[in-house]
């Protein structure tokens, strides 16, 4: 029991990683004893991230532009060409667009669930392969996905494409659940509520007195918040849960 939520000597792939909630993620991982792989557009600042993270434990950068499919199976080839298993996959990486109804734009649909939606899709199952071979009854191999509190509640702003693609990937979630459980292969997904990331900073500098008066815990969420979820899905301690979409919103979406 004492190594309950031990993730230690696992590895993992963190996409979106080296900013934001994906950057929480892949820095509690690293701290808690993972070899965390982290993939993320800009190969410079992803080089840079990993650098930084390596200084507690062991990080290494895979750029990688998600929004097609050859790009998805590209970075299942560069990892499977440096690891033989992969234990845990978070599917992080994701975009935002707002805009008026009347104004809202065709691109944004495209890009989003390109992104968002597809991706997951695409990575998981081109990294089927390594992650059955991590597998086992006893700890399964995990795919943890991010989506979003707006994909479970009717967002306040005009995130119209957005809102969709993130229930899109909770349902996604779940069917990808009951396809893999036979791999011995988890799937859940974290909701996250407000955090202190880029994409919801223009968010909080606008409505950032709002959004805390409506959470029940009156705060927003810490990297400590997002790290300790995923290390729960990743550990021994998560290895009976599939098919979930944990909100982590301090209360937010279940008890409005």
């Amino acid at each position: 029991m004492k190594d309950l939520f031990s993730i230690a000597g696992k590895v993992a792939l963190v996409t979106g990683g080296s900013s934001g909630i994906g950057l929480m993620i892949a820095r509690g991982l690293v701290a808690n004893g993972a070899k965390v792989y982290i993939a993320s557009r800009k190969a410079e600042v992803c080089e840079e991230v990993a650098a930084e993270l390596s200084a507690e434990g062991t990080c290494l950068a895979l750029p990688a532009n998600l929004a097609t499919e050859g790009e998805c199976k590209r970075l299942a080839g560069e990892l499977a060409s440096r690891e033989p298993a992969l234990h845990v996959l978070v599917n992080n990486a994701g975009a935002n667009w707002g805009a008026p109804l009347a104004e809202y734009p065709d691109a944004a649909w495209d890009k989003l669930f390109a992104l968002n939606v597809k991706a997951v899709f695409h990575l998981t199952r081109a990294l089927l392969p390594q992650l059955e071979k991590a597998a086992s009854a006893e700890d399964p191999a995990r795919v943890i996905n991010v989506g979003s509190i707006d994909g479970l509640q009717v967002p306040v702003l005009e995130i119209y494409a957005y809102s969709a693609s993130k229930a899109a990937v909770h349902h996604l979630t779940r069917v990808l659940a009951r396809k893999l459980a036979p791999q011995k292969i988890t799937v859940n997904a974290i909701a996250p509520g407000p955090f202190d990331s880029r994409m919801m900073a223009e968010t909080l500098r606008s409505f950032g007195e709002t959004i805390v008066e409506a959470c029940p815990l009156k705060r927003i969420g810490t990297p400590e918040d997002m790290a300790g979820a995923v290390i729960y899905l990743a550990s021994r301690a998560g290895a009976y849960l599939t098919g979930a979409v944990i909100p982590v919103d301090g209360g937010i979406t279940t008890t409005r």
